[in-house]
């Protein structure tokens, strides 16, 4: 159900940005569209038909957010500096997790030989509900993340281009600011958690540097970049209101926000916190303690 409304809000959104007033939104609309269904037919998809395995999704959801960032740069003006940062920003964050996705797959078979325990979550959760037919759940699932790099994840490069001519602001410096930190501390978090694994034992509980603060530290300073780029895309959408109307203003608000809510939900709930600890807690016998003690995903001291 969740996937089936955030498909048909998405579509709505990318609608609304195809029949836009602002030829360049509604041209970039149409060209990342075509380039994304393209993306996730050919490296999910059909994949996905083949095998079941839904973890393609981890290699064509960055490639995605690497393609907005290239079309992002090649429409950029030239001395448009606020194009060009939120163009290099999609590009590092797409080939970061992409490129990191692709290398654990060779080296480890996930994804290409089985798949990642939190995709295995959902296979157990529609075999639970005696789905009659699971393969189509888990192609509206993979397909609801294509329509989301079409759409809300899309707005905040949209928004900040169709600005052209726009001095940088204040508000877009600390935005950005914020996406730097957010960069910052997901790479130390993951960089904790690959040297934890190494010297430790399979069964142990990482609770070292970042882990000690919050259970998902990587997933939380994701979030953080979403929430920077949409701050950032403020000052745009304000132009938006003053240039286009207070209807298709209000639109683009929405879809804006819906940036880092889509994240906060994949990133708890649907493909992230919730399913990682199912199978943390089976595997792992001081994980339970470590539920009771440690935030589970914003930042916070540890409980005694």
């Amino acid at each position: 159900m969740a996937a089936a409304f955030l498909c048909t809000c998405f579509i709505a959104i990318w609608a609304v940005l195809l029949n836009a007033d602002n030829a360049f939104v509604a041209e970039f609309a149409l060209q990342n569209g075509i380039a994304q269904m393209l993306l996730f037919l050919f490296v999910v998809c059909i994949p996905l038909w083949r095998t079941g395995r839904l973890s393609y999704v981890d290699i064509a959801w960055p490639f995605g957010l690497t393609l907005i960032g290239a079309q992002l740069m090649l429409a950029a003006e030239p001395g448009n500096w606020s194009a060009y940062i939120v163009a290099a920003i999609y590009l590092a964050v797409g080939l970061r997790m992409g490129l990191g996705a692709l290398t654990m797959g060779l080296k480890t078979g996930v994804i290409f030989k089985h798949e990642f325990p939190r995709y295995q979550y959902r296979h157990e959760i529609l075999a639970k509900q005696g789905v009659k037919n699971p393969g189509l759940h888990l192609q509206i699932d993979a397909i609801t993340q294509g329509l989301a790099n079409i759409s809300v994840l899309a707005m905040p490069g949209i928004l900040i281009l169709s600005n052209q001519g726009a001095p940088l602001s204040m508000l877009e410096v600390f935005g950005f600011s914020l996406w730097g930190v957010a960069y910052v501390l997901e790479t130390i978090a993951d960089g904790h958690k690959l040297h934890f694994i190494a010297n430790n034992p399979r069964d142990a509980v990482c609770n070292v540097g970042l882990w000690r603060y919050s259970r998902h530290p990587n997933y939380f300073a994701e979030w953080l970049v979403w929430c920077g780029l949409t701050i950032a895309s403020l000052p745009s959408l304000m132009a938006v209101f003053a240039n286009a109307g207070a209807l298709t203003g209000g639109v683009y608000a929405l879809a804006l926000l819906g940036a880092p809510a889509v994240m906060y939900f994949t990133l708890v709930i649907a493909t992230g916190a919730k399913p990682a600890e199912y199978y943390s807690v089976k595997k792992r016998p001081g994980y339970a303690e470590y539920q009771r003690t440690t935030s589970v995903f914003f930042p916070w001291f540890p409980k005694k």
